[in-house]
């Protein structure tokens, strides 16, 4: 697993990074929707750091967080997962599943109801089972902000599916403009029990992007070859 076109770098080339973007006065702008930082001139961005998700960015600085809670959530049509991440450790993580795709077509009853309505029975069925997918999503949710003060709530979710989780009966313990609510930078396949261990530890890292020209500037520190990178497709 890893964020599409990214490299893992350590907390030194961050720094040095971070050095030499203050010596050339190139512009340092914090994308806190993404948990990322940009370096560049001009409208022009030379280098995308992600984060680790147990820091904070204050003051043009890099905080630690000695004690921090990061709870995930991943919706698709069908299928869901959570997960609750307190001091790097996995501590809760929960699959939700659905009776919500129209099997001849392949269609998810969130799809057809936009066009169909929902009077045949197999359709009310099918809502029904999507209303209960979402209330208990977000029940699960509510009971990770009941046990600690989350510190960011990681998304996974076509926006295609937010009315549907924002406006459920149950609803969510965060709005869709929370200050805290980052969409994932990646893809889940499985959302087993490992993978989301996988996606915490990979969440604790430097992720760097180097445009074109982010390449030939900061040569010097990054040499070595990016990792060779395969797409992953959608859990």
């Amino acid at each position: 697993m890893h964020i599409p076109n990214t490299q893992n770098i350590d907390f030194t080339t961050f720094e040095e990074l971070l050095k030499k973007s203050k010596k050339e006065n190139l512009d340092l702008q914090y994308n806190q929707k993404k948990h990322q930082l940009e370096l560049g001139m001009q409208n022009n961005w030379f280098a995308k750091i992600f984060l680790p998700w147990d820091h904070n960015w204050q003051n043009d600085q890099l905080v630690f967080q000695s004690k921090s809670a990061i709870a995930l959530v991943g919706i698709r049509a069908g299928q869901a997962f959570t997960g609750l991440i307190e001091n790097r450790h996995l501590i809760d993580h929960k699959i939700f599943r659905a009776y919500m795709v129209r099997k001849k077509q392949g269609k998810s009853q969130v799809k057809h109801l936009k066009t169909k309505g929902k009077s045949r029975a197999g359709s009310k069925i099918r809502l029904a089972e999507t209303e209960r997918f979402f209330n208990e999503i977000n029940e699960r949710l509510k009971v990770y902000a009941g046990q600690v003060a989350v510190d960011r709530w990681g998304i996974a979710c076509g926006k295609t599916l937010w009315p549907y989780l924002f406006d459920a009966e149950v609803t969510p313990p965060f709005s869709k403009k929370e200050s805290n609510l980052v969409q994932l930078p990646f893809h889940v396949q499985q959302a087993s029990f490992e993978e989301l261990q996988a996606i915490s530890e990979l969440l604790m890292g430097y992720h760097l992007l180097l445009s074109d020209e982010g390449k030939d500037f900061f040569e010097e520190i990054f040499q070595k070859p990016k990792n060779d990178l395969s797409t992953e497709d959608d859990w």
